[in-house]
């Protein structure tokens, strides 16, 4: 290991800015919408901060998870190429097929078994919906909100459940989740209220600060880690939203809140 790359973990997360989290679980290395790009304009969206870690610093990665391909902020140039460069990346259908190779396509509520490296068995990695706008925004003929969007759940044997939303808004999905899968020990959220003008009135486009407390309340999990609340001109909230809104809630407790690059651990001790 170089004296820069980032030590791995037993169990533990880290959110390198914008979406972008690195998790170390299971004896694996996983890498969620990889951000890599240094900050600049991306068309309609303004990068402001560069990731904490670079991507050259992270090691071998097992595993890449992209909520959705087609918005800079979620995939950039760098991290395209960071993602098509990995062993494996699991996706929705419609970006597996625009990405190719190593890309597979999961539909929500399907799910990839990958080896740990710890010997405990196989990783699930579970899809679930994400609703990247309001609820009663137009649909396009999948039934998509804005785009394609997945968020995944990794869970194992001895593993804590990890929920990781993706540019999701939409607490109704939150709350299906929930049931279906009532035993979720983490939620990595993406906050932030991202807002375009041009979309929906302006409307947020992922979970404002309130609605990532509701999305708590319903999980009900033992902490929450938010991401994608920052780096990026389009958010309207950030961490002190955030903390307010969970201090409001009741909920403060619950939220986990390291400097980008560091580690949060997951594991119940």
């Amino acid at each position: 290991m170089s004296s820069t790359e980032l030590a791995r973990q037993e169990c533990a997360v880290t959110i390198l800015g914008g979406p972008t989290a690195v998790l170390d679980i299971g004896g694996l290395r996983i890498v969620s919408d990889p951000t890599f790009d240094d900050p600049a304009p991306h068309g309609y969206l303004t990068k402001t901060t560069g990731p904490a870690v670079a991507e050259a610093d992270l090691g071998p990665v097992d595993l890449v998870l992209v909520s959705h391909d087609l918005h800079p902020d979620n995939l950039d140039d760098r991290g395209r190429a960071f993602a098509e460069a990995a062993p494996l990346v699991v996706t929705g259908p419609r970006s597996a097929e625009r990405l190719g190779p190593p890309a597979v396509g999961l539909s929500p509520w399907s799910s990839r078994a990958v080896p740990r490296g710890d010997g405990g068995g196989d990783l699930t990695v579970l899809v679930v919906p994400a609703v990247h706008g309001p609820e009663d925004a137009d649909r396009d003929a999948d039934g998509n909100v804005n785009c394609e969007v997945s968020g995944f759940v990794l869970s194992g044997e001895g593993l804590p459940t990890v929920y990781i939303s993706g540019d999701n808004a939409s607490i109704r999905t939150v709350a299906e989740i929930s049931r279906r899968l009532p035993d979720i020990d983490v939620a990595v959220l993406h906050a932030g209220a991202a807002r375009v003008p041009t979309k929906f009135d302006g409307r947020p486009l992922s979970l404002d600060s309130r609605r990532a407390a509701a999305a708590a309340a319903v999980l009900d999990p033992r902490l929450v880690v938010p991401a994608h609340f920052d780096g990026w001109t389009h958010f309207s909230e950030g961490l002190a939203d955030l903390r307010l809104a969970f201090d409001e809630a009741g909920l403060s407790e619950l939220l986990r809140v390291a400097p980008h690059g560091s580690w949060t651990r997951l594991d119940k001790s």
